[in-house]
């Protein structure tokens, strides 16, 4: 109540006075900000540098709206809102108060309550450099479960609001990570590319933190990227010493238990002389493992400072007597500071760093505690994350190639922005990294359920102005389980498909109806070749009810580069059906005996005639010849049932024994084989099935997996693999993505900076896989897809395995409180469908399959229904059944990263090169685009290059520049590439660009 009564007393100083705290003209702020309000240092000193912050969770335990209200106490006492309410008088009450928030999820929602006065008062605050934001996403995302391109827009997401409210003064110049659960190369390539100076955070593995404290190399020089040129993705990276909490007994929140100070010498309790001597001794063993005469320690933790005054009363009284220590010889400087400023200090040592150039997964907090379970938990909220990222990117594009008529038409106002908000809270460590409780997750896609509905209002109103053509469009979100109510039982309907990448892609639609005969045309109005099959029992059993097509529609579809191509269907009369039936029960007939094969003209697959998995694998264009056996097991997860003993819960994975469980000795199979595909169901056990299927013309394996629910009445948590067993002679060597882009090499029981005692066999050697993972010796390569986040290792040599789907019955005591046994649709558990391409190539071919398709994947076209013909949008437009945004299609080594309205005058564009160097012979080289002639839906008229970020032009993006083991000295260098005009950009392997356009639509 009293730091509410002190709120409230502020504003209204503030409201009647403003002119006495506010000194700036025209009511902006006047202070300098950056590294020129950094406090003064002792150069002869031990400087200890006090950083007080709060690390408050876009949700967690609670909601995100519970965390900023403060509600649901019973779980914890945190509310963001007083968090800020309370530290804001403290800092004005002291200029040398510091204070850095983070979370601009949560900031953006304070801001919008405060009164006019109060925001200027919070301006003059950052501009002074009192009040700082760091790291400045809309969240602190995960590093392991996260794709690139949503934490690129969730960090531009929050950049803008600090950029539009705080200007320069908001940019935040460190990235602060220290909650995530490890932390991957990307991120910091990323963070580096976006201009920070430097980075730090809080959780490493602690043999790998014990080597670095021994070795003084907690803090170094990271290089993020095998392919950019130095220092791009180069990034300071400093380790915290505490996690991200205050020292042992130096804890002063309310939420704390540590003794205040106690300064009255006439007290019995006074401990002034035994705090400054603990702190004093405390500073002294930190800096042993530091190199510099500075050193950082953070003065909070999660949800602090929610009464500030608190901390701020006990750090006041710390510094002025351990400072006062000064007089009796000690050595210690003890201030306010913030990460920034102890970076500055760190910069202006001018010493020389070593460097780093894997990452730091994974991540272990003891000899049994591996935190590799998360890179699976929660499969289906992974897989909407991955949907409502495609989603979101179509939504963009539409916004801007529909222009204003996109954002206000015939179906209502449509808005981008709540699922860009929703997208960014998803990304937080807590979010797609599926260690929440269970109905903060229910939480998390309820908010994307709202995004994807403001969303599809957008792009109806943008597709019915771009096609000149009002339809009843019909958004089917369950075409996975074959459901779509609404056109089931329709005998003419359309289908269009908007693809967002920039190159025309060829796709199978497939389409629940309850005819047994159509016809499809194609935009041209030229028929296409379509088959009706039934609806496999396996796809009957998820339904539960939500639907009732006994077929689906399948035909092959050519999607235009970014654009729409629409087909019409029509349902036949039934004076066909009898013939067409009896061909379709011809081809789902097959004698096992003969040994079971499908194949198309690029591959073939064998299965084994005595247990239906698959043998063998062929690349038919390339004459090569793999024996494969794929597999499901489950791993019985550890139930820490006594104190000494580690369970397996929604971050750790602890698994009882080495050796997984098959699920089979005998499955059962039947095949489906028409002219455009062939399929092998593959009933594996009543809670276990996959369809192996090969589409006509396409060069990998399509392997459809169902898991669940999960049995666990034998009282035991399992954790299910998909396993691919090979002869490949793979030395323990395997490799992974970056968070869906750069390629790392993984080597079992071994870490590249430290001599690793392995503890954990399989716990140990798992790595988060993104997009794909994949094994080779000399000559082949066998790549596996992914559809969302999963954990995947090589236990074995020549063996991949990936884990889908756990379910367990113990928490693992960090945190969250809940074993992950996830409820699912009906609360009997959790039912989960995927899949996982597999491609068999040569080396040197490989990654122009797998790059080309792991885009086409998670930038898939999307699949928009209409009822009718639909009647004509204006008189003065002809119906367009086919449109493309671009004069012509990019080069498969480029990419349309985003396409986006930035605000009511400008677009945000970004290009990005997919392609490592040396992965190809045809792709991995520098491209040329012309902006100017690349575009047919609008012309360019100005372009700005700005940073990855967005929040700076890239001509003033000035980094601080270190020195390395690796090199006498370097500065920022001039860029790489020899862009050929203005408009004439070249881009390099691994490269992103990122450009401020003006358009005029056509």
């Amino acid at each position: 109540m009293a730091v509410r009564l002190g709120v409230e007393c502020l504003k209204l100083l503030l409201s009647l006075c403003p002119f006495i705290l506010s000194p700036w003209a025209n009511g902006e702020p006047a202070g300098r900000c950056g590294y020129q309000t950094c406090p003064a240092v002792n150069p002869r000193m031990l400087n200890v540098h006090l950083v007080p912050h709060t690390h408050d969770d876009v949700g967690w335990l609670k909601t995100v709206d519970q965390y900023y209200y403060g509600a649901n106490t019973g779980i914890q006492r945190a509310g963001v809102q007083y968090i800020l309410d309370s530290v804001i008088p403290q800092l004005q009450a002291d200029p040398t108060k510091r204070f850095i928030y983070v979370e601009v999820a949560f900031f953006y929602r304070w801001w919008k309550q405060q009164t006019d006065s109060m925001k200027k008062l919070v301006k003059q605050l950052v501009s002074e450099g009192r009040l700082e934001f760091v790291n400045g996403g809309w969240c602190m995302n995960d590093e392991a479960t996260t794709h690139y391109n949503s934490i690129i827009d969730q960090m531009t997401l929050g950049f803008q609001f600090l950029n539009d409210t705080f200007g320069e003064c908001g940019r935040p110049r460190v990235a602060w990570h220290i909650d995530p659960f490890g932390h991957s190369r990307e991120q910091a390539s990323l963070f580096a590319q976006m201009g920070f100076d430097g980075f730090f955070f809080g959780r490493l593995d602690y043999q790998d933190k014990q080597n670095r404290e021994d070795l003084k190399e907690m803090e170094q020089m990271w290089r993020a990227s095998a392919n950019l040129p130095k220092p791009n993705a180069d990034l300071f990276t400093g380790v915290l010493p505490n996690g991200y909490n205050p020292p042992s007994k130096l804890c002063w929140d309310v939420l704390c238990s540590d003794e205040p100070i106690k300064d009255n010498k006439d007290m019995d309790e006074y401990n002034v002389d035994q705090i400054v001597s603990y702190f004093i001794q405390t500073a002294r063993k930190q800096a042993k493992h530091y190199r510099t005469k500075h050193i950082i320690m953070t003065m909070g933790s999660d949800f602090h400072f929610q009464d500030a005054n608190m901390w701020y009363m006990n750090l006041d009284k710390l510094i002025k007597y351990v400072n006062a220590a000064q007089n009796t010889g000690s050595d210690v400087n003890v201030l306010y500071s913030t990460p920034s400023c102890y970076l500055y200090e760190l910069n202006k040592a001018n010493l020389t760093w070593s460097v780093k150039s894997d990452d730091f997964f994974p991540y272990a907090d003891g000899p049994h505690q591996f935190w590799t379970g998360y890179f699976t938990s929660r499969p289906a909220l992974k897989r909407y994350e991955r949907l409502s990222n495609n989603f979101l990117q179509v939504c963009n594009q539409l916004e801007v190639l529909g222009a204003s008529g996109s954002r206000s038409g015939s179906y209502g106002v449509g808005d981008s922005s709540v699922l860009r908000k929703a997208m960014g809270v998803a990304q937080h460590h807590d979010a797609v990294s599926g260690t929440e409780k269970q109905h903060v997750a229910d939480d998390y896609a309820k908010k994307l359920a709202k995004g994807w509905d403001r969303c599809e209002v957008l792009i109806s109103n943008a597709l019915s102005s771009l096609s000149g053509m009002k339809q009843n469009f019909i958004f089917c979100n369950k075409l996975n389980i074959s459901v779509c109510p609404r056109i089931e039982e329709l005998g003419k309907f359309t289908v269009t498909l908007y693809n967002p990448l920039a190159r025309a892609v060829s796709v199978y639609v497939r389409i629940p109806v309850n005819g047994t005969d159509y016809t499809v045309s194609d935009p041209t109005g030229s028929s296409v070749l379509n088959q009706v099959v039934a609806v496999s029992n396996f796809t009957k059993k998820l339904r539960k009810g939500r639907g009732y097509a006994v077929n689906e529609l399948v035909f092959p579809a050519r999607v235009a580069a970014l654009g729409f191509s629409t087909y019409s269907v029509s349902r036949k009369s039934d004076s066909s059906v009898f013939s067409r039936l009896l061909k379709s029960v011809r081809k789902h007939q097959h004698q096992r005996k003969e040994g079971l094969t499908i194949e198309n003209k690029y591959i073939r697959v064998l299965f084994d005639t005595h247990t239906g998995l698959i043998s063998r694998i062929e690349n038919l264009h390339k004459n090569l010849s793999l024996p494969v056996t794929q597999s499901f097991h489950w791993y019985s997860a550890s139930t820490g049932n006594h104190k000494s003993s580690q369970s397996s819960g929604a971050y750790i994975f602890r698994p009882k024994q080495g050796s997984p469980i098959p699920m089979f000795k005998k499955m059962k199979t039947y095949t489906v084989q028409t002219d455009l595909f062939q399929e092998v169901y593959q009933n594996i056990s009543s809670w276990c099935s996959q369809v192996v299927r090969l589409y006509k013309d396409q060069k990998f394996v399509e392997l459809e997996w169902t898991v669940g629910p999960i049995p666990v009445g034998d009282n035991v948590g399992k954790e299910v693999i998909s396993r691919f067993d090979t002869p490949l002679k793979t030395d323990g060597i395997f490799y992974t993505d970056s968070n869906g882009r750069e390629i790392l090499t993984r080597r079992r029981d071994y870490r590249p900076t430290w001599k690793l005692n392995q503890t954990e066999p399989v716990a140990g050697n798992y790595y988060p896989v993104n997009s794909r993972i994949y094994m080779k010796d000399g000559k082949i390569q066998l790549t596996v897809l992914t559809d969302r986040s999963q954990g995947g290792s090589s236990i074995q040599d020549g063996s991949l395995e990936l884990m889908v789907h756990r379910r367990l019955l113990y928490d693992d005591n960090r945190g969250v409180g809940e074993a992950l046994s996830e409820p699912g649709y009906d609360g009997k558990g959790l039912i989960v469908r995927g899949k996982h391409l597999v491609f068999l190539d040569t080396v040197d071919a490989s990654a122009e399959l797998h790059r080309l398709q792991a885009q086409a994947e998670y930038m898939a076209p999307w699949t928009i229904m209409a009822e009718g013909t639909g009647t004509p949008y204006s008189t003065h437009l002809n119906h367009i059944s086919e449109i493309s945004a671009l004069k012509e299609e990019l080069p498969h080594n480029l990419h349309l990263l985003t396409l986006a309205q930035w605000d009511s005058h400008s677009v945000l564009l970004r290009l990005e090169h997919q392609f490592e160097m040396g992965e190809s012979s045809v792709y991995s080289k520098p491209v040329a685009v012309d902006l100017a002639n690349l575009f047919s839906a609008f012309e360019i008229t100005s372009v700005e290059e700005m940073s990855l970020g967005f929040n700076q032009r890239k001509k003033d993006v000035s980094r601080l520049t270190w020195k390395t083991v690796q090199e006498a000295h370097y500065v920022k260098s001039a860029s790489s590439r020899n862009d050929i005009s203005k408009h004439t950009v070249v881009l390099n392997p691994m490269e992103i660009r990122t450009f401020r356009i003006h358009i005029q639509h056509r």
